[in-house]
C-alpha cells in the first residue's frame, strides 16, 4: 500500500507540476502504466484528501512565487514608486514603513478604502502615505485625474481637503465634479484648467500607468505597502497587517 501511494501521489505530482515527473512516466511500458494508471483511480476515490493536499501545496507555492514576483518589481521601481516627486505625500514624510495607494476617482471600493487611509493617518505617526492616480474606469475617471494632478501642481497642502470632497462625494467623478471640489478646496480653477493640458499631467499619469502593469495591477485600490503589493480592498484590519509585516516581519509588531 505505501508503494501504491508513493506512485498516486507522484502521479498527482506530475499533473500539478508538470515535467518533473515526466521521466518517471517514461520508464514504464504500455502495459504498466495501464497498470498504474488504474491503481492510481482506486487509490484517490479511496483517499481523496491527497488531492486536496496537493492542492494546497500547488496554491503555496503560487503565492509565494506571486509574492516574490512582487518584491522584484517592487525592487526594481523603488525610487518611482516610494520617492516620485508625481506622487502626493501624506502623513511623515520620514516615516518607516511607506504606503502607497493607486486609486480611481470613480472606483466604488476606493471611496469606502479612503476611509481606512484616513484612519491609517490618524492613528499611525510614523506612516508615510503615497497617493497615484490611476483612472482605469472611465474617461470620467480620466478627466478628474487630471484636475487631482493639476491641484498638485498648484498646491499640495490643499489636496487631502479636495481628495475627499471628490472622492467622498456622490455620483460620477468627471471634470465638472473635480472642478467644483477643487474650488471648495480653495483652489484657483482657472489656473487648473491652463494646467490640466500640461505635459507634467500627462507625465504623472502615465507614469503611474506604467507602475501599476510592472507590477500586475488589475483594479482599485491597490497597494505596495514595503514590499508587499496588495490588489483589491482588504479593509482596515488587512491593511494595519500588511504595514506591521512591513515593519516588523510579523502580522503584529
Amino acid at each position: 500500500m505505501r508503494s501504491f501511494r508513493l506512485i498516486a501521489i507522484a502521479s498527482v505530482a506530475l499533473a500539478l507540476f508538470g515535467a518533473p515527473m515526466v521521466v518517471f512516466a517514461q520508464s514504464f511500458s504500455d502495459t504498466q502504466r495501464r497498470d498504474i494508471e488504474t491503481i492510481i483511480r482506486n487509490y484517490l476515490v479511496s483517499h481523496p484528501e491527497v488531492l486536496e493536499d496537493a492542492m494546497n501545496e500547488l496554491s503555496k507555492r503560487q503565492a509565494a512565487a506571486e509574492a516574490k514576483k512582487h518584491e522584484e518589481s517592487v525592487a526594481k521601481n523603488a525610487d518611482e514608486i516610494f520617492n516620485s516627486p508625481r506622487g502626493v505625500v501624506l502623513g511623515n514624510k520620514d516615516g518607516d514603513v511607506t504606503f502607497v495607494e493607486f486609486f480611481d476617482y470613480n472606483c466604488g471600493y476606493c471611496k469606502r478604502a479612503m476611509a481606512d487611509m484616513l484612519d491609517l493617518l490618524k492613528t499611525d505617526p510614523k506612516l508615510k502615505v503615497v497617493l497615484k492616480e490611476f483612472p482605469v474606469l472611465s474617461e470620467g475617471s480620466v478627466e478628474a485625474a487630471k484636475v487631482a494632478v493639476a491641484a498638485r501642481m498648484q498646491d499640495p497642502s490643499k489636496y487631502l481637503a479636495f481628495h475627499t470632497k471628490l472622492l467622498g462625494g456622490r455620483g460620477p467623478a468627471d471634470k465638472a465634479r473635480a472642478m467644483a471640489a477643487a474650488k471648495d478646496a480653495g483652489y484657483d480653477t482657472a489656473r487648473i484648467e491652463k494646467d490640466m493640458t500640461s505635459p507634467e499631467v500627462k507625465a504623472t499619469i502615465e507614469e503611474d500607468f506604467k507602475l501599476a502593469e510592472a507590477m500586475g495591477m488589475n483594479g482599485t485600490p491597490s497597494y505596495v505597502i514595503g514590499k508587499q503589493v496588495v490588489v483589491g480592498a482588504v479593509g482596515l484590519e488587512g491593511l494595519k497587517e500588511k504595514i506591521a509585516i512591513a515593519r516588523c516581519g510579523k502580522a503584529t509588531c
